[in-house]
């Protein structure tokens, strides 16, 4: 069993930055493939990024390609989402994800992840 619990949100203003963590508890991240999602008010949970553990291979939704940046700490068993630039419509409750079986015909959709965290706020002002 696979434990995340996600941190780091909080309220900043458009252009800032915010760094969220997802740690897991129960075993490693090794062989499985990680993601960061998020829902906004009155709106569907969506992909965000996939990042393959054992590959290294990650994937960005275009929205925030070139302004969040995945890595991962193997020693303290944690994939952190660094959050630049960020935007009014970046604001969502972000939760990270792990799944032992995903590709990238599937890495969008939430039933293929065995794992979530509770979520962490994110809210941009104008």
């Amino acid at each position: 069993q696979v434990q995340l619990v996600e941190s780091g949100g909080g309220l900043v203003q458009a252009g800032g930055s915010l760094r969220l963590s997802c740690a897991a508890s129960g075993r490693t991240f090794s062989g499985y493939t990680m993601g960061w999602f998020r829902q906004a008010p009155g709106k569907e949970r969506e992909f965000v990024v996939a990042y393959w553990w054992s590959s290294d291979s990650l994937v960005y939704a275009d929205s925030v390609k070139g302004r969040f940046t995945i890595s991962r700490d193997n020693a303290k068993n944690t994939v952190y989402l660094q959050m630049d630039s960020l935007k009014p419509e970046d604001t969502a409750v972000y939760y990270c994800a792990a799944g032992r079986r995903i590709t990238i015909a599937t890495m969008r959709e939430l039933v293929e992840y065995d794992y979530w965290g509770q979520g962490t706020q994110v809210t941009v002002s104008s």
